[in-house]
């Protein structure tokens, strides 16, 4: 059911959004009667598009992704500040998992520290730092990001939609739990990627907002301004270690974390 205080406008992005997510094509600029002005809608039609997909069986939200959290990132991208995303419970997978590339517009991914959490972060707590974030979370991981460069021109989309859409975010993957993760050196942590046995990247995690932590304080403080909390069981992939474009079907991505193992992925 619409919410009275929606914009009709906002709910006209979200649905020409979904209606792109679903059928697997290519998102074109948002037409004139509805373009997003600002981040601030880009966030509410996001929350918008998150109730659709839902309600198109794609399961609800079970985490966030975060985006241009490095300055490469946000240099190649034009984007000087991090941008969030939601993961849809059909699109959350585990190690191991074989996905088809046909569900896809163009199938990247990233690598990425993902963390989960075993308690509530409730937004009345904020401001938060990182010993409160940290003590919420019950267990970090290695991950892939599925990326999916659906805009048929970013520039053009404009920030706003882009962050409607989860800013490219189709799923994620991720590696067995490690709950003891407080004795890993997460800004130290090397991972590396690998592509059918060669290696294609390596990063490190202090590359992301100085220790992925500070970017999970990030979305938990521009959660709690838009008056939502991280919820226990939740997972959220922190920012992108390494990324790999064009993926071609018959390529296994394998990455691996120091300290936090390994996640594999094969596309076909």
């Amino acid at each position: 059911m619409t919410e009275p205080t929606e914009d009709p406008r906002l709910i006209r992005a979200a649905e020409i959004i979904a209606a792109a997510r679903l059928d697997h094509r290519p998102l074109d600029p948002l037409p004139a009667d509805s373009r997003l002005h600002d981040v601030a809608e880009g966030y509410a039609t996001q929350t918008i598009l998150h109730r659709k997909l839902g309600e198109a069986g794609i399961g609800a939200r079970v985490g966030y992704k975060i985006g241009c959290t490095t300055v490469a990132m946000q240099e190649f991208l034009g984007v000087p500040h991090p941008c969030a995303g939601g993961i849809m419970a059909s699109d959350c997978h585990r190690s191991s998992v074989t996905l088809d590339v046909a569900n896809y517009v163009n199938v990247g991914i990233e690598v990425e520290i993902a963390m989960q959490f075993s308690a509530d972060l409730p937004a009345h707590l904020a401001p938060f730092d990182a010993e409160t974030v940290a003590a919420a979370v019950g267990a970090c991981m290695a991950s892939l990001e599925i990326v999916d460069a659906r805009a048929s021109d970013f520039k053009a989309l404009g920030v706003a939609a882009s962050i409607a859409d989860d800013f490219a975010g189709a799923g994620c993957v991720l590696g067995a739990p490690v709950l003891d993760w407080q004795a890993v050196d997460l800004a130290a942590a090397v991972s590396r990627a690998k592509v059918n046995g060669s290696e294609i990247g390596r990063g490190v995690g202090s590359e992301v907002m100085g220790h992925p932590l500070n970017a999970l304080v990030w979305l938990a403080n521009l959660l709690a301004a838009q008056g939502k909390s991280l919820r226990h069981g939740e997972v959220v992939l922190t920012g992108s270690l390494v990324y790999f474009g064009d993926i071609e079907p018959g390529s296994t991505v394998i990455a691996i974390i120091d300290g936090l193992g390994e996640v594999q992925a094969t596309f076909v």
